[in-house]
């Protein structure tokens, strides 16, 4: 089976990247597979390039000229959804360029990555070739206007996959008319080192640092683990923006709180494993996760993992009491009780981190591949006739996606008036307060 997965930019560093080259290099052991990357920023993969699998590049950023010097990168995408994130690195060239590579491309199965390259296959894509999109985000994470967009591009997939059951329902509900929604979760490999062995008094946590992440929570939970136990240490992996803003926020944070020798900010790792198994415990404070690919990494580490049980991935990974713990999202004292659970109690937390490794093992990559595989044959094995929900015009395109941001547009611009209005009314009732001399 010849299979191509379409990514963003498989030279960078993120979750999408990491599981789309853990199933493309578990496929490749019995399979034709290829990455295409639609931007190449440097010379070799980030987090190197998987085995027997081929990489293909379509926009190449690496030096001034060609194709930074392109005209066509300056117009903006009409192919590439407007409410898609990364729509501003997007362009006519990234249009030409990936509806040209795909009308062209030779696969069996032609799978996406995130929705507005899961748009591209679902247009440009061979009828012959099963177009599959993957969801690596929550459906309730999207905006307004993705969400109204998903909805009309989706139908033109074969089939569209999800990280979880909960997200797959979501989906389930906009009736795609007969596209095949399955939920699949991400896959991940074994350790490479010898599992954790309870014994270290640190506490890991790792993801790029945002708001959604809510390292604040953790660093006030972790502030009353040192009240009782000082000898317990908090190491955060991750980097933040380009700005630096919230690394900044989080290390005055710790310095306020007089933490700074009990907490340590780590910067970005690769590979984490090392690191995971010098700790004890991992925890995820997160106000909302698709999945949690950290946690599964630190259950294949055999440590338990403290988790807020935040829509929607923690709950379909961590067994409360068994392997982890799930703690109420947003809440400091119940992330601290959680924690503290665990290392008031040695043989608790080794016997949960025992019972995180063997649990793990259900996210194995032959594991996971074989279910995609299951898709795509079944899908294969239906024709294209069969299989295709039917085909949209480029004028109804057009008509939806015009309609569709004229919406969007409409609806920003009513909030505006609206808190506007609120503004100036709370403005002109506001009790005027006495001079004071």
């Amino acid at each position: 089976m010849r299979i191509s997965f379409l990514l963003h930019n498989a030279y960078g560093i993120g979750g999408t990247i990491r599981t789309t080259f853990n199933l493309a290099a578990t496929l490749a052991e019995h399979h034709d597979v290829e990455i295409i990357s639609v931007f190449r920023h440097r010379d070799v993969p980030f987090m190197g390039a998987p085995a027997k699998v081929g990489l293909t590049s379509l926009v190449d950023l690496r030096t001034i000229g060609a194709d930074n010097d392109d005209a066509r990168t300056t117009q903006p995408a009409r192919v590439f959804p407007r409410a898609d994130g990364r729509h501003k690195q997007y362009s006519r060239l990234t249009d030409e360029r990936i509806g040209r590579h795909l009308k062209t491309l030779d696969a069996d199965v032609i799978v996406g990555t995130r929705p507005g390259l899961n748009v591209h296959i679902a247009r440009q894509a061979q009828r012959a070739a099963v177009r599959v999109g993957q969801e690596h985000l929550s459906f309730s994470g999207h905006g307004f206007r993705l969400r109204h967009q998903i909805r009309h591009h989706y139908r033109m997939l074969d089939a569209l996959t999800t990280v979880s059951e909960a997200d797959a329902r979501a989906y389930r509900q906009l009736d795609l008319h007969g596209v095949r929604i399955k939920a699949i979760p991400n896959s991940v490999p074994a350790a490479s080192v010898e599992p954790a062995d309870g014994t270290g008094k640190v506490v890991i946590a790792a993801g790029r640092l945002n708001s959604v992440k809510r390292y604040d929570l953790l660093v006030r939970a972790f502030a009353q683990i040192v009240a009782a136990h000082p000898d317990w240490q908090l190491r955060i992996y991750g980097r933040g923006d380009a700005t630096g803003n919230e690394l900044r926020a989080l290390s005055q944070m710790v310095h306020e709180l007089g933490l700074s020798s009990h907490i340590s900010l780590m910067g970005q790792v690769h590979p984490l494993e090392p690191e995971w198994v010098k700790g004890s415990i991992a925890v995820s404070t997160s106000d909302r996760e698709s999945f949690g690919m950290t946690i599964v990494e630190a259950m294949r580490c055999g440590l338990p993992v403290v988790a807020t049980d935040c829509p929607v991935g923690p709950r379909e990974i961590i067994k409360d009491g068994i392997d982890g713990r799930l703690a109420t999202p947003r809440d400091v004292d119940s992330i601290a009780a959680a924690l503290l659970e665990l290392i008031d109690d040695d043989k608790l937390r080794r016997r949960m981190g025992e019972a995180a490794l063997r649990n793990a093992a259900r996210f194995d990559p032959a594991r996971i591949a074989q279910q995609h595989l299951d898709l795509y044959q079944n899908l294969l094995r239906q024709g294209p006739g069969r299989r295709s929900p039917g085909f949209v015009s480029k004028t109804a395109h057009r008509a939806v996606t015009e309609a569709l941001d004229t919406a969007h547009k409409l609806r920003t611009r009513t909030r505006r008036v609206v808190k506007k209005y609120r503004t100036d009314a709370k403005d002109r009732y506001r009790t005027p307060q006495p001079h004071r001399q």
